[in-house]
């Protein structure tokens, strides 16, 4: 177990002290701020803006903004309110400043609060490169439209049903624009945001004719790219399809002159080399684009920008891989007969030409040889909605594959894993659009290569927060892949000051998937926050004896209202723990840490809540993570289960002891010190809980006596 205390940002501890006074518990159930705006939704490259950002609980005492990636930094602005006015009412609207540089990457970020209670859900911040323009008080007619100044970046928001916004705008003969709408993208990571925005929008000529209109072109959201044959004034019209609305439902337009890049080809390309690509998007020319990328380059999806023309492009993304690599052939390839070799490992960068086109590739295998087909295009922002189908020389189909799924969510692309090769031959790569569409902008990037044991490694959720003098904890989820079947060891960097970890291992078996990392503060620890980093490591004996190394880096999901009151789930970038304020529950104690239990045994741990002296509402008990009839995390090992016969887990009202009971089934798997906790659940809504938990338990699984 790796526990660097290496810190990346925290507050003034003086400062922060002040913000203590507040009863923060007074509130009701005391939570994290979970973001739900920021207003206006963009900023733009090379200026320092502010911005409201409005929140679900309290943001009060505020003290650091968390901004993803490079170029743009966030400040809060210190609030005129008191402790005193901040106790009666929840401050749910944040004053804050962003600073972006000039040469930071147009785009999304990912915006996070720290406050007394802990770092915030994540917000989303458009970075444009025209200046900001915000809706007007009341644009809801033609004749009351915004006016606004070419290029610009646009934001309003769909705030009440049947909201209508529109702009005016000049345009000049021959000048030709794209207006690009980011509003039901920007509400994916939303955490307690069931319905999302689907906005339509439409051009009109100053005497209201529309002249161009789009719907769903990237998901929901809209794009228009228009050439104006006569100046004039003319408006957009911004609205949801359903005419629907929320005040929550922020938009960017961005209006702009940029040669506009949707996708390239080839989409792959090697580290350490320069690239011509060709570009598919909007108001871009016949030359192609530099793609230059440095030896270190990660692997995986990369965005850049060109230059063509003089012009900057807006950005897109490439795959950076290491796989040595080909072109689609430019002769036919479309049948078996005609398929092009492919070696192994390899991948190759083609793309459905046209309407109907289907691609074939072959490869050479030997009898009992593994082998792993991938196509990548939808994630990187291809319109291929890619059909895989692997043949045998019979023309016999082996497998199929239509879309994917990684981790949580499922993708529009393609793969095939861990495929054995039933005899020695060639076999035959079908590859195509699921509705046979083509065009400069289906590219896509077909990878083969032999299978190797490997593993994924997930983290519910993307934060932890850590009070003063107690304990929290994070779960982790392992995929096991191409032939994988070990046990996995965790381990944690960059905790904050004043926190130890205690990591715990997913045992080996096809049914055990989850283990935790208990994180542990000082009573004196300081307040801040710190990036994490979890590392699953393990080792896969292969068929010779030889063995392999194997590591994965953990990847944060945030929890999502889902419409209904199911419990969703988005990847984001990053996982950060807090060092925070006591919340409703100061503590949870149990009677024992460590159990040793008999193959068939049972024993009662006894558990004690410290409520914090407001905090009167229902709180559960539980060693799993549940929601409705789903566990997305089990701290117990395998064959232990909860006796939910001999528990005492609802504590109503000032109620501050119960108990739970742990059994280990008659043929449990022998396991020494597995990693658990018991939690304290606090609801905040019908699926939002705050969850604070119990200092580790060793529990040890023996064999019965005389067994």
């Amino acid at each position: 177990m790796r526990c660097e205390h290496r810190r990346f940002v925290r507050g003034s501890v003086a400062a922060i002290g002040l913000l203590l006074l507040v009863p923060f518990a007074a509130f009701g159930q005391a939570s994290y701020p979970m973001l739900m705006s920021i207003k206006p939704i963009a900023a733009t490259v090379g200026q320092a803006s502010e911005h409201t950002i409005a929140s679900r609980y309290t943001m009060y005492g505020a003290y650091q903004v968390l901004v993803s990636g490079e170029g743009v930094k966030g400040e809060v602005i210190p609030s005129e309110l008191s402790a005193e006015e901040a106790a009666k009412k929840a401050v749910e609207q944040l004053k804050v400043r962003f600073h972006v540089a000039p040469d930071a990457l147009p785009g999304v970020r990912d915006v996070r609060v720290v406050a007394p209670l802990g770092v915030s859900t994540v917000g989303q911040l458009v970075i444009g490169t025209g200046p900001v323009a915000s809706e007007g008080s009341n644009n809801d007619t033609i004749d009351k439209a915004t006016v606004v100044q070419i290029p610009a970046t646009i934001c309003g928001v769909v705030e009440k049903a049947e909201d209508v916004d529109f702009y005016k705008f000049h345009a000049t003969a021959g000048q030709a624009l794209t207006f690009h709408v980011r509003a039901g993208r920007l509400q994916d990571k939303i955490h307690d945001l069931q319905q999302h925005c689907d906005p339509i929008l439409m051009l009109r000529n100053a005497a209201g004719v529309t002249i161009a209109a789009n719907d769903n072109y990237f998901r929901a959201d809209p794009i228009i790219a228009h050439k104006f044959d006569q100046e004039g004034d003319y408006v957009l019209e911004i609205r949801d399809v359903r005419y629907q609305g929320n005040q929550y439902w922020e938009y960017a337009i961005e209006v702009s002159p940029q040669p506009f890049v949707e996708n390239v080809f080839p989409l792959a390309v090697a580290r350490n080399s320069t690239t011509d690509v060709r570009g598919a998007g909007f108001l871009l020319s016949d030359k192609p684009l530099s793609v230059q990328l440095p030896a270190d380059a990660p692997l995986g999806e990369h965005w850049l920008v060109a230059k063509v023309d003089d012009r900057t492009t807006t950005p897109f993304a490439v795959e950076v891989t290491d796989l040595p690599l080909a072109l689609e052939a430019a002769g036919d390839n479309n049948s078996a007969e005609k398929a092009q070799l492919m070696a192994v490992p390899a991948g190759v960068n083609g793309r459905m030409d046209s309407e109907g086109d289907v691609d074939y590739y072959a490869f050479e295998a030997k009898k009992g040889e593994a082998f792993s087909l991938e196509v990548i295009s939808r994630r990187r922002n291809s319109q291929l909605d890619s059909h895989l189908r692997l043949l045998n020389e019979k023309g016999a189909q082996l497998q199929l594959s239509d879309d994917l799924k990684i981790g949580k969510r499922n993708f529009s692309d393609s793969w095939l894993e861990n495929w054995v090769a039933p005899a020695d031959g060639k076999y035959f790569i079908e590859i195509r659009d699921v509705h046979l569409r083509g065009g400069d902008r289906f590219p896509y990037f077909l990878t083969v290569t032999r299978s190797l044991p490997y593993f994924e490694l997930y983290l519910d959720t993307d934060k932890t927060q850590i009070p003063r003098g107690s304990s929290s904890v994070l779960f982790c989820r392992v995929e096991r892949k191409g032939g994988f079947t070990g046990p996995v060891d965790l381990s944690v960097e960059g905790l904050p000051p004043g926190v130890t970890a205690t990591c715990g291992r997913i045992q080996v078996g096809a049914k055990s998937l989850d283990a935790i990392i208990v994180l542990e503060a000082d009573d004196d620890a300081e307040f801040g926050t710190s990036l994490l980093k979890v590392t699953g490591t393990a080792v896969h004996e292969q068929a010779d004896g030889t063995k392999l190394e194997l590591t994965a880096v953990g990847r944060p999901y945030q929890e999502t209202y889902q419409p209904g009151g199911g419990r969703g789930h988005w990847p984001v970038e990053t996982h950060f723990a807090a060092v925070t304020d006591n919340g409703d529950i100061r503590r949870v104690t149990v009677s024992t840490q460590e159990i040793k239990l008999e193959q068939g045994s049972s024993q009662k741990i006894e558990v004690t809540i410290d409520r914090s002296p407001e905090f009167k509402a229902n709180v559960t008990l539980d060693m799993l993570y549940r929601h409705l009839a789903s566990s997305f995390g089990d701290s117990l090992p395998p064959g232990v289960t909860l006796d939910e016969k001999q528990a005492k887990t609802l504590l109503a009202g000032s109620a501050t002891t119960g108990f739970v009971t742990v059994k280990a089934a008659a043929d449990a798997p022998p396991v020494e010190n597995h990693i658990s906790v018991v939690m304290a659940h606090v609801s905040l809504n019908f699926v939002m809980k705050t969850t604070y938990s119990s200092p580790p338990i060793k529990i040890s699984v023996v064999k019965k006596e005389g067994k």
